[in-house]
């Protein structure tokens, strides 16, 4: 039962407190000038204890829409929300704590716009009770905190869930087996998969996984711990390449959940057994909101996700944008905050007025008028277009075209179209792309192709505009062979690398990635000769326009570190690979092949 007193919500057995948000979180919603003030005024219970599955205490704050007749700023209340005090409610759960940014990102934000909000920390993280755990406990705690939600006056039986990152990745361990009550969920830069997390292409994504791990050790402690543990994990990571197991060493092994889980590379291992709930986008369960950035390590989860879902059923929508994973959550958050919003005010409280006119909403980049290359677009669905993959072939001298060379017709008997010597002594340094360190998203890659260890393919000028819409990737015919000549008889890696290149001949990433090559492209055959493998490289996906004037750039090299830790540790020599005609950069298929003006050589 619900009743009106004084101008404030109530609930039988509950009286909205008089508590309002921290100072800190409050004046951090301030500064968000490009984000909407909610009418209502927000308040806040701070410290609750939520029983987990095994009773392990878990730290909850409450915040929640102060209700009336009137918002704040004496106008009636806006199409979507309910009665007074009747307020749908938002799960928030945490490994990073509740305060900033969470406090004000979804706590008081939401709130201002007619949701309770429920922002956990999860066990062993926060002043949660309990030891943390990767993956093992979120399904478990989650489905506790939402029998502890029926149990409170004001829950009105209508739950959606919201969150970035790993917070994101507590909404599909809950949605393995959604409670009634779960309505809609919107995945920001988020995850669903942490073996693919920490070992996808068959590397181990050390930078990440060490932010990661850094992060949810450190971050609720207050930025002064958190900054010293940034800091020496810098320090450290220069010299990582010299760790016989940089992995499982340093900062790694300061934390056993962390150090197991890269220990643990095999994906069909009992370890990551139940690790990922993609079956949660195996039915029509829970309507999904995913939210990606191009240059976010968790692109390709979230593409994935999007796939499964569609495939199920399920109604669901994907916005991505030009964003790296923080800054999806900074500069891009008026974009996110605003989709968001708008999801869960059309399966929580019925107003569809805000949705957008088709599933998919891409940003296109690259150089051009008004905001940046093409823009935002409306797509019915990702990717855009299907069929065969354009090819855009490797020739000797740097050359890089849509067309195959006569070469390409008999591989076998024409020589290498280039070659690199990787030394893991001075690995190749990583640039940009998609880590969470600072630096992260596209970068001028002209210092990084200036090394001896770094192939460049370039394509000839553009007389037209060139779009990118869906998957990239490299097929690479391969040998390889130690510093003897010997074929080489341990795993290597094979870097790739999209780039656009302007007028200047500044070359910026597009989209990238890695695949580790098994000892078995070392082999030799009968005649003593090393075997040519041919190596598929998936680079993600791009939204990209080449200008005209540009030109399409294939970079390789032997690795990207501390990105990815090398094959091996300590004592690994270096290893020479080439590269065979018929190699390719796979493009998504266009309408009509790229126009270009007379071929141009060079790097």
């Amino acid at each position: 039962m619900w009743l009106e007193a004084g101008g404030v919500a109530m609930a039988e057995g509950w009286t909205a407190p008089e508590g309002r948000p921290a100072r800190g979180a409050r004046w951090m919603r301030a500064t968000w000038r490009k984000v909407p003030t909610g009418p209502y005024r927000v308040g806040c219970e701070a410290g609750l204890v939520v029983p987990g599955a095994d009773g392990a205490p878990l730290l909850t704050d409450h915040y929640f829409p102060r209700a009336g007749g009137e918002s704040r700023a004496g106008a009636a209340r806006p199409d979507g929300t309910r009665a007074p005090g009747q307020f749908p409610t938002l799960l928030v759960r945490s490994p990073y704590g509740r305060g900033a940014p969470w406090a004000p990102l979804y706590g008081i934000l939401f709130a201002e716009h007619g949701f309770h909000v429920v922002v956990q920390s999860c066990r062993g993280t926060g002043g949660s009770g309990g030891a943390f755990h990767l993956w093992r406990n979120e399904a478990a705690d989650g489905r506790a905190t939402v029998a502890w939600l029926r149990e409170q006056p004001w829950f009105d039986g209508t739950l959606g869930a919201i969150g970035a990152s790993y917070l994101a990745y507590t909404q599909w361990a809950l949605a393995a087996d959604p409670p009634p009550e779960l309505r809609a969920m919107v995945t920001q830069v988020g995850f669903n998969d942490p073996h693919a997390y920490f070992h996808a292409g068959g590397a181990v994504h050390l930078e990440n996984a060490l932010v990661s791990g850094i992060g949810m050790a450190h971050q609720h402690q207050g930025w002064r711990p958190f900054l010293r543990a940034a800091l020496r994990l810098r320090r450290w990571l220069r010299g990582a390449h010299r760790e016989p197991a940089p992995h499982t060493s340093g900062p790694a092994a300061e934390l056993p959940w962390l150090a197991e889980a890269l220990e643990r590379s095999d994906g069909t291992d009992p370890y990551w057994r139940d690790a990922s709930p993609a079956v949660a986008a195996e039915r029509p369960a829970v309507p999904t909101c995913l939210i990606a950035g191009w240059q976010d390590v968790f692109l390709d989860q979230n593409l994935a996700q999007y796939r499964r879902l569609r495939r199920a059923g399920c109604e669901t929508t994907l916005l991505v944008g030009p964003w790296t994973h923080n800054a999806a959550l900074q500069d891009g958050w008026p974009e996110v905050f605003a989709t968001s919003l708008a999801w869960l005010r059309a399966h929580l409280c019925g107003d569809r007025a805000g949705l957008p006119p088709t599933r998919v909403r891409v940003h296109v980049g690259g150089d051009g008028p008004g905001d940046g290359g093409g823009g935002w677009r409306d797509l019915a669905q990702w990717p855009p277009a299907a069929g065969a993959a354009d090819r855009w072939y490797l020739g000797p001298g740097g050359r890089l075209g849509p067309r195959a060379p006569a070469a390409a017709a008999a591989p076998a008997d024409t020589a290498p179209v280039g070659e690199f010597r990787h030394d893991p002594a001075d690995p190749t340094p990583s640039l940009g792309g998609p880590v969470l360190s600072p630096g992260a998203g596209r970068r001028d890659n002209r210092r990084l192709e200036a090394r001896a260890d770094v192939l460049t393919f370039t394509g000839p000028v553009l007389a037209e505009p060139l779009e990118v819409l869906g998957p990239v990737a490299a097929r690479l015919r391969v040998t390889a062979a130690g510093a003897d000549g010997a074929p080489a008889g341990r795993p290597f890696d094979v870097f790739a690398r999209l780039c656009d290149v302007d007028a200047r001949g500044r070359s910026v990433n597009v989209c990238d990635g890695l695949v580790r090559v098994t000892a078995r492209a070392g082999a030799a055959d009968p005649t003593g000769a090393p075997t040519v493998v041919v190596a598929v490289v998936p680079m993600t996906a791009a939204a990209h326009r080449f200008a005209a004037g540009h030109r399409v750039r294939l970079q390789i090299s032997g690795g990207a570190f501390p990105r990815y830790a090398p094959p091996t540790g300590h004592g690994a020599g270096p290893v020479r690979v080439e590269l065979h005609p018929g190699s390719a950069l796979e493009l998504p298929p266009t309408a009509e092949p790229p126009t270009v003006q007379p071929p141009t050589a060079g790097r």
